[in-house]
């Protein structure tokens, strides 16, 4: 049963509370996530995902205005890399997310999407 250590990402996004929205898009988009770890001083406190972009814009912000803290979400639901994938797919199927955070205490280390689970879930 693989961990979600094993399964994430090698590299992951992360943003500032205080970037812009426009930023962190294009930091998701130019390395091909769905998701940004929102770190403050290397703390995550949020997670910024496509669905609170496109939010921001249909709520007819200026991108280069807005502020990741104004959509991210707050003290999101995380775990370890010790996690199955059986554990994170429960987790956002019961939740309604597409993302998870992956943390060493409380430092970001990863972020998990529910295509990466279902793959490792189907295969195994």
């Amino acid at each position: 049963m693989s961990t979600l250590g094993e399964l994430m990402h090698d590299t992951f996004v992360s943003v500032a509370p205080e970037d812009t929205i426009g930023e962190a898009a294009q930091k998701m988009v130019d390395a091909g996530r769905g998701a940004a770890a929102v770190s403050d001083f290397g703390r995550l406190v949020g997670i910024l995902t496509d669905r609170d972009v496109l939010r921001s814009v249909a709520a007819r912000t200026h991108s280069s205005e807005e502020r990741v803290r104004s959509w991210m979400t707050p003290e999101p639901i995380t775990v370890g890399p010790e996690a199955t994938a059986e554990e994170a797919a429960k987790i956002m199927l019961d939740n309604g997310f597409r993302h998870l955070p992956i943390v060493d205490g409380e430092r970001a280390i990863g972020i998990i999407s529910i295509r990466s689970v279902l793959r490792a879930t189907t295969e195994a």
